[in-house]
Formats: structure tokens, sequence, C-alpha cells
């Protein structure tokens, strides 16, 4: 049973004229003649019968006529469907997080991206921020959140917020804090991360060129595990200002007193895949959920 088979049926049951319908339909009378006969030999049936005056429906063809249409309104709306799809943008993207999913504002995201690209598919990697560049480099991941400020002749950047690191400490070490030289701090225990991260970087650059330099105590790839060992009284790391504050308030740790050092979260890329249609919806959903505007090419 083929779709133009049931459109000849309807249409003649619509219009009640072999000739009518033919006209409708853009085909000769002998064509469409053809085709209902075909379709009523392979249902068993007769739909019409055939007088002078025209084409009147059978009981069969009465019986038949609602599930026909219905036939072709399901055929349409899978047309449309696939013609509204087709317009979509579809892929699957590998993208890189870090830190925790509410400061990267991830939910968010992803919620925009579902709601405007429902064929999008996204593979999360949780990564230590300097080996996610990397990995967006070398093509593992297609896109990465990042923090830092470093740049590529082949990596696309797109700043999402500046932010604060500061040193903290646990609350026990608050006096000892208050009263100690960048020097006191370089010879106290340390939490690092790993030494390709952002983090590391910037303690290192708090630093500055002082002869003396943090060493690790105990190495976290992961901030949540980083800001726990510090409450523990492991030793000293750098947490981000509004968790160090926070904790801070809540009497679990103990701020150094000094500005700290700054940074920014961005969203990074390859500058190849910029015009990939998949990378441009993420970009774009990024720069709604960031109220950064559109970009200056969309403008």
């Amino acid at each position: 049973m083929e779709l133009h088979q049931l459109q000849a049926f309807v249409t003649i049951a619509a219009l009640g004229h072999l000739t009518r319908a033919a006209e409708q339909l853009h085909i000769s009378q002998p064509a469409l003649s053809g085709r209902i006969r075909s379709l009523e030999e392979e249902l068993g049936v007769a739909l019409f019968d055939r007088t002078p005056a025209g084409m009147t429906l059978t009981a069969a063809g009465r019986e038949l006529l609602p599930l026909a249409e219905r036939s072709l309104d399901a055929a349409r709306e899978v047309r449309n469907r696939a013609l509204a799809l087709h317009a979509l943008v579809d892929g699957k993207l590998r993208i890189g997080t870090i830190t925790d999913p509410e400061f990267i504002r991830l939910g968010p995201l992803l919620g925009e991206l579902r709601a405007r690209h429902p064929l999008i598919e996204i593979e999360l990697h949780q990564e230590v921020s300097g080996k996610a560049f990397d990995a967006v480099l070398d093509g593992s991941l297609d896109a990465s959140f990042y923090f830092g400020e470093r740049e590529h002749p082949e990596v696309a950047s797109l700043p999402l917020r500046r932010y604060r690191y500061v040193v903290a400490g646990p609350a026990a070490w608050r006096d000892q804090l208050a009263h100690s030289s960048w020097s006191d701090l370089a010879e106290m225990p340390w939490v690092l991360t790993p030494p390709v991260s952002t983090h590391h970087a910037l303690v290192r650059q708090l630093f500055g060129d002082l002869p003396g330099k943090p060493e690790k105590t105990v190495e976290a790839d992961n901030e949540s595990v980083l800001v726990s060992l510090v409450i523990a009284g492991i030793g000293l790391s750098l947490v981000r200002e509004d968790i160090a504050r926070q904790k801070q308030r809540e009497g679990e740790l103990a701020v150094f007193p000094s500005p700290g050092v700054q940074t920014v979260l961005a969203f990074v890329h390859r500058r190849e895949r910029g015009h990939d249609r998949a990378v441009r919806a993420v970009l774009v959903a990024l720069r709604e959920v960031w109220q950064l505007g559109a970009a200056p090419d969309a403008q």
C-alpha cells in the first residue's frame, strides 16, 4: 500500500468525481483509476460504487476512509517533523569541566542547549584546568571550561568572568596567619594541585620573585577535596575567594590578609572549530547563560 494510493482514495471520496480528482492531483484519469483499482485489489474490497453521476463510497469505503485520512495526516507530520529536524543543529561534543558545576553554571548551560538544540549530545569530562586546555589543543576535547589567561594561536577563548583566589588555612592557624610574612607562608605545609594546573601556576605567581616557594605536603586535583584538606588542618592552599570567605564566616577557615591573585574563567576551543555548528551553538548558549550579549560578528 502506497501513500499515493491513499491520497487518491481520500481525494476521490472528497470530490465524488474521478475527473475532478485527477485534475486536483495533477495526474491523468487513467492513472488515478489505476491507483484506486490496485488499492481495492490489495485490500480485497470495493471502495467506490461507479455511477454515471460520479463515484460514491461503499460501506467498506466509508469504514476505511477515516483510517486513510489519519494515515495521510501521520505521513504529513513525519515529513514536517523531518523538515524541522533538518534545520536543527546536531552532533556530539566532548566538553571539559573544571571546579564545581554551580560556579561554571553547567546546569543552566545544558538546559539552554537542550531547549534550543535537543539533537546535540554532550559528553562531559572533569579535568584539571591545564590538562583541559591541552586536551582541547590536541583534539581529545572539543571545548572546555578553563581558568587562566594562557594564550595559544590555535585556541580561541571566550572570557566568562573574573574572580580571585586567596591564601587560606585551617581556622586554628588564624593568629599565625595574621602575623606571617610571605616567607613564613612559604615554609608552611601546602596542599597543591598538579604542576600542569592553572591553580599551581597561580601559587607560583603569588610568590613572584621571593626566594622561598611553597612545597606541597599533599597533592589534590579537585578543588572540593583541596578545601576539605585545608579545613582538616593539612596545610595552606589557594582557595576561591567566595568559598574561602564563606568558610571563614562559618569558622572553618582562616584567610591570610592579602588581596590574593585574580584569574579569569573562560571557555576555550580550537579556532578551526569556530564555524562548527555545534560549537557555535554552545557559544551562543554560553553568552545567553552568562548574559554576555551577542558575539561581535552576530551583531
